[in-house]
C-alpha cells in the first residue's frame, strides 16, 4: 500500500516572530531557515514583505535552499481597494519568494464585524487575490482564518470561502485554527466533512495551540485527509503559541498509524538533526531548551528513579517509547536521592567513569548524594557537579586552587559620564602552586563579578578558562526566614558550546553562588587534562 506525501510547512519566521519578547535578526531568519531547509521542509515562510524593513531585506537577499521552497506572506487584497491600488498586497506578490500564502477571512462574523464589509464581497476578494498570484507564476495558498469557527457558526459561507480560493486558482486550502479552541475531534469530523465536499482540494491545517492541543489537532488533521501541516519549531508562536513541529515531525514520522498513511521528505538521518535545530533556536532567542519538551527536551530521556533505571539497564524499551537516537538527542540517567545503585553505575558510565559494581566506594557515593539532597542540593540538574563529587570520591581530582577568601561590594556610584549606575565588584584571594593570587574584576551584578574575578588569574590554568562563560543563573529559596537555605544553580558553556549545569547550596546566596562558580571551574579543568 503506497502512502500519500505529506508536505512540511514552516512558519516559525512569520508565525514564531510574534511570540512575545522574540525578534529575529535578518541574519538570525536566514540561519533559522537554512537549519529548516538541512531538516527536510518543504516550504519555509520567510515573513510578510513590505511589513517591515527587516522582512523585505531577507526576501531582496533570501538564502539559497537545496530543498525548501521560500514562502511570502501576506492577506487578500484590502477592502475598498483594487488589486492594482494596493502597495501591500503588490510587496507580496512581487517578493523573491517562490510560493505566495494569502490569508482571508472564512467566518461571517469576521467579515463583518473585523472587515465590515458584505460577505460577498470577501469571496470576490479571495478569489480576485488568489488569481492575481496565480498570473505572476507562483505557487498560492490561501490561509482560511478562523475557519473551525466559522464552519461551526456557518457551513455553508465557510465553505464558500474555499471555493473561491479553488476558483482562483489556490494550489493549497489551509484551514486555520486560528482562536486555538478547536477539539481534536471536531476538527477530524469537519476535515472529513471539507474532504467529502471537496474531494480534489489540497487541504492543510494551521493550528493554535491555546488549549495546548494544537498537535492533536494538527494529526487527526491528518488523519482526515489533509496532506500539508503548517507549524513552528519549539512551538514559537503569538499567545500560546503553533503547533510545534519539534513534536509532529517524529510523531509522523516514527508512530502510527501516520508512519502508514503518509511520507515525508525528512529521511531518518535529517531527523537526527531535529534536537539540534530546536536547540539552536534556543541559542538565537538566548534562552535556555525547554526542559520537558517532548522528543528534542533535554529531560525527554531522562530517567530517575532507580527501578526505572535498573529496568533501563535490561532493555531501554522498558521506559523509552522511541530511542533518543532518532531525534538527535541523548539519554540520560539521573542520580538524586531517589536513586538506587543502578542509577550510579548508569550515570557513572555516562560520565565516563569506569568503575567495578562491587566497589564499595559506590555505597559511600550514593549515601553522600542522599545525603546532600537532604540539605538541598540537586544533582538531576547539575551533572557537571555529581561527575565532580564522584571523581572526588574516587581520588580522581587534584588540588588545582585553593581559595583563601573573596568579597564582593555592591554600590551606587557616578560614572565618568556622571550618571548614578550600580556597580558590582569582586575580589578574591586564590592559591596556585604555593602562589597567593589577588584578583578583582566587576561584572553585572555579583555573581558574575566573582565569575570574571575568579577566572581572571588562575596562573597556569588561565588559559584553559578564557572559553569559559556563565550563560544561566537560578536561584531557588528552600527554607523561608531571614536564614534561608538558598540552592543556586549555574550553567556554563565552555569554546565548544558545550553546556554544563553545577550546584551550589547556603544559608548566603553569593557563597552558594561561589560554591557553583568553582564546580564550574573544576570541571572544565578536568575535562582539559589540567595537570596540577
Amino acid at each position: 500500500m503506497s502512502r500519500d506525501h505529506l508536505y512540511l510547512y514552516d512558519v516559525t519566521l512569520r508565525d514564531g516572530a510574534q511570540t512575545q519578547g522574540v525578534d529575529f535578526s535578518v541574519g538570525d531568519k536566514r540561519e533559522i531557515a537554512l537549519a529548516l531547509d538541512a531538516l527536510g521542509i518543504d516550504t519555509i515562510e520567510g515573513g510578510w514583505p513590505g511589513a517591515n524593513p527587516g522582512d523585505t531585506e531577507f526576501f531582496e537577499t533570501r538564502p539559497v535552499f537545496g530543498h525548501a521552497r521560500l514562502a511570502a506572506f501576506g492577506m487578500t487584497k484590502r477592502a475598498g481597494r483594487s488589486i492594482s491600488n494596493d502597495p501591500g498586497f503588490g510587496a507580496v506578490v512581487n517578493a523573491n519568494a517562490d510560493t505566495v500564502t494569502l490569508v482571508g477571512k472564512s467566518w461571517d462574523f469576521q467579515v463583518e464585524v473585523a472587515l465590515g464589509i458584505p460577505l460577498s464581497e470577501n469571496l470576490e476578494s479571495i478569489t480576485g487575490s488568489i488569481a492575481a498570484v496565480k498570473e505572476k507564476g507562483r505557487e498560492a495558498l490561501f490561509d482560511a482564518e478562523h475557519f473551525f469557527d466559522g464552519y461551526k457558526a456557518d457551513p455553508a459561507y465557510a465553505l464558500s470561502c474555499l471555493k473561491a480560493a479553488a476558483d482562483g486558482g489556490a494550489d493549497w486550502v489551509v484551514l486555520c485554527d486560528t482562536n486555538g479552541g478547536s477539539m481534536p475531534a471536531d476538527v477530524y469530523r469537519i476535515v472529513s466533512e471539507v474532504k467529502a465536499r471537496f474531494p480534489e482540494m489540497r487541504l492543510g491545517i494551521h493550528a493554535h495551540n491555546d488549549t495546548e492541543q494544537a498537535v492533536a489537532v494538527s494529526l487527526e488533521a491528518v488523519r482526515a485527509g489533509v496532506r500539508q501541516v503548517q507549524g513552528t519549531l519549539n512551538g514559537l508562536g503569538e499567545r500560546c503559541g503553533n503547533a510545534n513541529l519539534c513534536a509532529i515531525l517524529p510523531t509522523l514520522i516514527l508512530k502510527e498509524p501516520f508512519a502508514s498513511l503518509v511520507e515525508t521528505s525528512i529521511s531518518a538521518e535529517q531527523l537526527k538533526t531535529l534536537t539540534r535545530a530546536s536547540r539552536m533556536l534556543d541559542e538565537i532567542l538566548n534562552r535556555a531548551p525547554a526542559r520537558h519538551a517532548a522528543y528534542v527536551g533535554p529531560s525527554a530521556f531522562a530517567h530517575k528513579g532507580g527501578l526505572h533505571s535498573s529496568a533501563m539497564l535490561k532493555d531501554t524499551r522498558t521506559y523509552e517509547h522511541v530511542p533518543p537516537e532518532s531525534v538527535g538527542n541523548a539519554r540520560k540517567i539521573l542520580v538524586s536521592d531517589q536513586a538506587g545503585k543502578s542509577n550510579l553505575l548508569a550515570r557513572l558510565a555516562a560520565a565516563g567513569i569506569d568503575v567495578d559494581a562491587k566497589d564499595p566506594r559506590l555505597t559511600k557515593l550514593l549515601d553522600d548524594v542522599k545525603q546532600r539532597e537532604h540539605l538541598g542540593y540537586t544533582f538531576d540538574g547539575a551533572e557537571a557537579s555529581f561527575e565532580l563529587l564522584a571523581r572526588r570520591a574516587l581520588g580522581e581530582v587534584p588540588e588545582f586552587f585553593e581559595v583563601d577568601s573573596f568579597r564582593v561590594i555592591v554600590e551606587k556610584r557616578h560614572n565618568a559620564m556622571g550618571e548614578l549606575t550600580t556597580v558590582s565588584e569582586a575580589t578574591v584571594r586564590v592559591r596556585v602552586d604555593g602562589e597567593t593570587l589577588y584578583n578583582v574584576d566587576v561584572g553585572h551584578g555579583p555573581v558574575d563579578a566573582l565569575s570574571n574575578a575568579l577566572r581572571k588569574d588562575l596562573g597556569k590554568y588561565s588559559g584553559l578558562l578564557a572559553d569559559l562563560s556563565l550563560t544561566d543563573y537560578k536561584v531557588r529559596i528552600l527554607t523561608a526566614g531571614t536564614e534561608a537555605i538558598t540552592r543556586v544553580m549555574v550553567e556554563s558553556k565552555d569554546g565548544k558550546g558545550t553546556r554544563f549545569s553545577t550546584v551550589g547550596v547556603s544559608e548566603n546566596i553569593v557563597d552558594a553562588s561561589f560554591e557553583a562558580l568553582i564546580d564550574a571551574i573544576y570541571l572544565k579543568l578536568l575535562r582539559d587534562g589540567a595537570k596540577p
